[in-house]
């Protein structure tokens, strides 16, 4: 049976939302051809549209998530600024927090979730359980990711 993709991302998105509740909540694939970050899902696609992409950089948040697949978590504005240009679209959004979880298939990152909200909103009782759920759903958001088109 093919994986419905926008159905497992938002079955994420869903069981995200009723644990923890989330203001923005994204999924991007990586193309590592390319060297793009590629949203494959949005709670906000007026503001962030699954057409959209961001280039592959070199700086700490890359090292981290991508290079490291480790969680980035800024509870803070300033804390994700310097890696997210688009902060000021965040803000107007009332987020002030952001949390990207890298999802690895064979050790490599393949793609992240994304969520963001009001200032110091991820406590680690709330990471821990977003990143459960993460894991979780991983069978099912590695297909997902596994299907969308690069």
């Amino acid at each position: 049976m093919a994986t419905d993709i926008p159905n497992a991302f938002a079955d994420l998105h869903r069981a995200v939302r009723e644990a923890v509740g989330i203001r923005l909540f994204t999924v991007s694939v990586l193309d590592k051809a390319a060297r793009l970050s590629r949203r494959a899902y949005t709670s906000h696609p007026t503001e962030y549209p699954v057409t959209g992409t961001k280039p592959m950089g070199d700086d700490g948040w890359s090292r981290m998530v991508i290079d490291g697949g480790r969680t980035f978590v800024a509870n803070r504005t300033a804390e994700f600024a310097p890696y997210f240009p688009d902060h000021p679209l965040i803000n107007a959004l009332g987020c002030h927090s952001a949390v990207n979880i890298p999802v690895k298939d064979g050790g490599q990152v393949v793609g992240t979730v994304n969520l963001l909200d009001v200032e110091g909103y991820f406590t680690p009782d709330r990471l821990a359980r977003i990143e459960a759920l993460v894991t979780s759903h991983r069978p099912a958001l590695l297909a997902a990711i596994r299907a969308v088109k690069l």
